[in-house]
C-alpha cells in the first residue's frame, strides 16, 4: 500500500481524515468541492487537494507572517 505524499504512515492519514471527517461532521463548512457528500470522502478530497494539515505534538503552527500573502492557510488539525 502506498504511502500518501506528506504523511510518514497511512496511520497517520487515516487518523489525520478521520478527524477532519469528524468536524466535516459536526458542522465544518468543506475546504473544497467534492462529488461525494459523505464527509470521510470530503476529507480525503480536502487532504489530497491540500487544504488539511497537521501538527505533531508539540509543533506550533507557522506565523501568519511567514506564510505568503497570496494564500489562505490551511487547515490545521492537531
Amino acid at each position: 500500500m502506498k504511502i500518501e505524499d506528506g504523511f510518514e504512515s497511512n496511520y497517520r492519514y487515516v487518523l489525520v481524515a478521520a478527524r477532519r471527517a469528524r468536524q466535516l461532521q459536526n458542522g465544518s463548512q468543506p475546504l473544497v468541492s467534492s462529488r461525494s457528500t459523505k464527509a470521510c470522502r470530503v476529507a480525503q478530497d480536502e487532504i489530497a487537494a491540500g487544504k488539511v494539515k497537521y501538527l505533531r505534538s508539540g509543533e506550533r503552527p507557522a506565523a501568519p507572517a511567514d506564510l505568503p500573502a497570496a494564500d489562505a492557510p490551511p487547515e490545521t488539525i492537531e
